[in-house]
């Protein structure tokens, strides 16, 4: 058994412009279902069983705190002069500048439209090949304790831990990275942005479900309702979902 992380799933009050500006920021295709917003590379998520990590804009009714997201995207860029034409492309778009106390970095913090933080990074080797996406990057207290649970959680390896940070990455070595930053702050809200994993197809999402609590996931109850899919958080809280695939 395994699963996969197949969506970043961000709330939005308008989800539909929050899609196009990502759709717009990436390069991608925004497509609208139903009441929820995909974003992925052109031609679709090929639903059941994407091939990729997207992006799944979600209504609700509330705007997003002034507190920082422990969830967030890092942009990938090649060179200098690339990250600063994504930058500008970004703020033309309707990005803002973000402080979030990074002080003089390399890197540039932006916000999309409705104040959800996320990196266009400096050119680093290392994410040459993830495409748009560099990393998907996830505020923790003990990057090692995270990389013990979600290693165990989906069929990405391994790559770093150490007490400062623990990198995932899919098998095949395609895609984003999942990073887990030790950070001084704590949990103080629900996440505005989390992933969303599916099981295989022919797989049993409730065994799933139930081999993540037996690695520590808890219950969360959003007041979601009779839904396909199911709510948890990890060990430190971060909300994540079990999607249905059928």
């Amino acid at each position: 058994m395994a699963l996969r992380p197949v969506q970043v799933n961000i709330k939005a009050l308008d989800p539909a412009a929050v899609g196009r500006f990502w759709a717009e920021a990436l390069g991608w295709s925004a497509y609208s279902p139903g009441v929820t917003t995909y974003v992925g590379p052109r031609g679709g998520l090929v639903w059941p069983d994407p091939v990729g990590l997207g992006i799944d804009v979600v209504p609700v009714p509330e705007p997003k705190t002034a507190v920082k997201n422990r969830v967030h995207i890092d942009l990938a860029t090649t060179s200098a002069d690339h990250q600063e034409q994504v930058v500008a492309r970004l703020l033309a778009l309707g990005a803002t500048h973000a402080h979030v106390g990074q002080g003089e970095v390399p890197w540039t913090v932006l916000a999309d439209p409705e104040g959800n933080e996320f990196c266009v990074l400096e050119p680093r080797e290392v994410y040459r090949y993830t495409g748009p996406i560099a990393a998907v990057v996830v505020d923790c207290a003990d990057p090692r304790a995270m990389a013990r649970f979600w290693g165990e959680a989906v069929d990405w390896a391994v790559h770093t831990v150490t007490d400062d940070q623990a990198v995932l990455r899919d098998a095949k070595e395609v895609g984003p990275y999942l990073e887990f930053l030790r950070t001084p702050d704590v949990k103080t809200v629900p996440d505005r942005v989390h992933l969303d994993l599916l099981p295989y197809p022919g797989d049993d999402k409730e065994a799933e479900v139930r081999r993540l609590r037996g690695l520590g996931a808890g219950s969360l109850d959003l007041g979601q309702g009779d839904v396909p899919w199911t709510c948890l958080t990890d060990p430190e809280g971060h909300e994540f979902c079990v999607l249905s695939v059928d």
